[in-house]
C-alpha cells in the first residue's frame, strides 16, 4: 500500500532515518521541522498519515496536533506522535490532543509499519466516503467530545478473564454503556447488535482472540465496528497480526484506565464520523433519484429502469408496459389556488399513485403535472385496468388545496406495452401519443397505444 506520509521533526537525523525507512517501502515522503511548517505543509499536500515528534521548538507536538485537528481540511488525517517519552500521562495526553496512535523511541520497524499500514486502510474508507459527500456539514463531527448532543455509546468487551474484562469496562468513557462476555460465541452475538465498540483481550488462554477479530472482520454485521485488542507488551507478533487482520488500536496489559478512555475515545469520534458520512451519503443518493415535493422517483431513475426492463424483456424476460399520466386542467388549479394550492394536489397525486399500484411497479414525477409508471411483468390488458383504477380513484374526492379548501381533479392517461424489440424511446412516444388521444378526446380518460 503506497500513501504519501509527512515526517515532523527537528532533528535531521532523526528525519532522514524515518524518511530512508519509509522510502524503503515504497511510500512517498514529505517532511517539516517544527509545528508551524507541518500545519501549512498538510494543508498544501494533504498527505495520507503525519508521522509526529512531540518535543519541538517553538510548538509541541500536542499543540500541534490540536491544531491539525481543529483544521477542517487536515482533521481527517491520521496522526501518529513518535518520541522518547515513554510516561502514563504522555500517551494520555497525545491521545487526548487528538492523535491516532502514540508510539515511543526506538521504534519497532516491524510495529511502526503496522501500524502505518492500519491507519491508512482505514483513512482509504473514509476519503472514499468523503469524496462522494462533498458537503462540509460534517466537518465538525472529528472534533465534538463523546457524548455531546450523542445517545449513549454501546461497547463489548470479551475476555476470558471476567475481573480483567470487568477492569476494561469499567474503563470505558462515561457515555459509553459496556456489556461484558466471555465467552467468544456469546461476544460476536452482542457484537451484531447496536454497538459502536468492541474490546478483545488476546491474552485470554481461553480462546484463539486473533480468530475472534477474523471472524468479525468477516461478517458483514460487524465488519465495521472497531476493535481495540489487548496484547502483552513485547509480544510484537500478536500485535502486528491484529493489525493485519483489522483491528483498529492496540493498548498493552497492564491496561492503564486513563489510556483506554482516551483510546476508546479516538475510535469512538471516528467511527460517529464515518456512520455519519454514511448516512450522508446515504441521503445525498436519495435525492438524486428521488422528486422532492412528492416523493416520488425522478425523470432520470425511471429513464434507467425502464431500460432495464425493456431490455429484459426484449433477451425472453416478462413483458413491460407504461402508463403517462396527466392532471387535467394543471394550470387553472394554479391560477385559482397559487402554487402552493398546486403543490397540494400533485403530492395528493402522488400519494392515490402509490396507494392504488402494485408493489413491484414503479412511478415517477416526469415534470410538472406529468407522472410516468412502468409496470414490469405487465401485459397491455392489465395496464390498462391498472390505469382506470388510477383514472377512477383520482376522480373519486376532491383534493385539499389548504386553508380547508378541495377542488376535483381528473386524470388522462396513456398506456402501451412494449414491443419485441422496442426501445424505450419508442414506448414512451407511443403511450405518449395514448394521452394525448385521450385528452383530446375531452380528458378523464384511458386510452391504450395500438400494437
Amino acid at each position: 500500500m503506497s500513501a504519501r506520509i509527512l515526517v515532523v521533526d527537528d532533528q535531521p537525523a532523526n528525519v532522514r532515518l524515518l524518511e530512508a525507512k519509509l522510502q524503503a517501502e515504497y511510500f512517498d515522503v514529505c517532511t517539516a521541522v517544527d509545528g508551524f511548517a507541518a500545519i501549512e505543509v498538510a494543508k498544501a499536500e494533504q498527505p495520507d498519515l503525519i508521522l509526529l515528534d512531540v518535543m519541538m521548538p517553538g510548538m509541541d507536538g500536542y499543540e500541534t496536533c490540536r491544531l491539525l485537528k481543529d483544521e477542517p481540511r487536515t482533521r481527517h488525517i491520521p496522526v501518529v506522535m513518535v518520541t522518547a517519552l515513554d510516561q502514563r500521562d504522555d500517551r494520555i495526553r497525545g491521545l487526548e490532543s487528538g492523535a491516532d496512535d502514540f508510539l515511543t523511541k526506538p521504534i519497532d520497524d516491524v510495529t511502526l509499519f503496522a501500524r502505518v499500514r492500519s491507519l491508512l486502510r482505514l483513512k482509504t474508507v473514509l476519503d472514499e466516503l468523503r469524496h462522494r459527500e462533498s458537503s462540509d456539514a460534517l466537518s465538525h463531527v472529528m472534533a465534538e467530545p463523546i457524548g455531546e448532543g450523542e445517545s449513549v455509546s454501546q461497547a463489548v468487551v470479551i475476555s476470558a478473564d471476567s475481573r480483567a474484562a470487568t477492569r476494561y469496562a469499567a474503563a470505558m468513557p462515561a457515555q459509553v454503556r459496556t456489556q461484558v462476555e466471555t465467552e467468544p460465541a456469546k461476544g460476536i452475538e452482542a457484537a451484531r447488535g447496536q454497538v459502536d465498540l468492541l474490546v478483545i483481550d488476546l491474552t485470554s488462554p481461553g480462546f484463539d482472540g486473533l480468530r475472534l477479530c477474523a471472524r468479525i472482520r468477516s461478517d458483514a454485521a460487524t465488519r465495521q465496528l472497531p476493535i481495540i485488542a489487548v496484547v502483552n507488551p513485547g509480544d510484537v507478533p500478536t500485535a502486528v497480526r491484529a493489525l493485519d487482520l483489522g483491528v483498529n488500536d492496540i493498548i498493552h496489559r497492564p491496561v492503564d484506565a486513563g489510556e483506554m478512555m482516551a483510546r476508546a475515545t479516538t475510535q469512538l469520534r471516528r467511527k460517529r464520523y464515518a456512520d455519519r458520512l454514511r448516512s450522508q451519503l446515504d441521503e445525498s443518493l436519495e435525492m438524486a433519484i428521488t422528486d422532492p415535493l412528492t416523493g416520488l422517483h425522478n425523470r432520470r431513475y425511471i429513464a434507467s429502469r425502464l431500460h432495464q426492463a425493456i431490455e429484459s424483456s426484449n433477451h425472453g424476460g416478462a413483458p413491460v408496459s407504461l402508463l403517462i399520466a396527466d392532471i387535467d386542467h394543471f394550470k387553472s388549479i394554479n391560477d385559482h389556488f397559487g402554487h402552493e394550492g398546486g403543490d397540494y394536489v400533485l403530492r395528493g397525486f402522488a400519494e392515490r399513485l402509490l396507494r392504488d399500484l402494485r408493489a413491484l411497479d414503479l412511478a415517477a414525477r416526469y415534470g410538472g403535472e406529468e407522472f410516468v409508471i412502468v409496470m414490469p411483468g405487465a401485459g397491455l390488458a392489465e395496464a390498462k385496468a391498472a390505469s382506470e383504477r388510477l383514472r377512477a380513484s383520482i376522480a373519486s374526492e376532491p383534493f385539499r388545496v389548504g386553508d380547508g379548501r378541495s377542488t376535483p381533479v381528473t386524470v388522462s392517461i396513456g398506456c402501451a406495452q412494449a414491443l419485441d424489440g422496442e426501445s424505450a424511446e419508442s414506448l414512451l412516444r407511443r403511450a405518449d401519443e395514448a394521452l394525448y388521444t385521450a385528452k383530446g378526446e375531452g380528458r378523464n380518460r384511458v386510452e391504450a397505444a395500438a400494437a
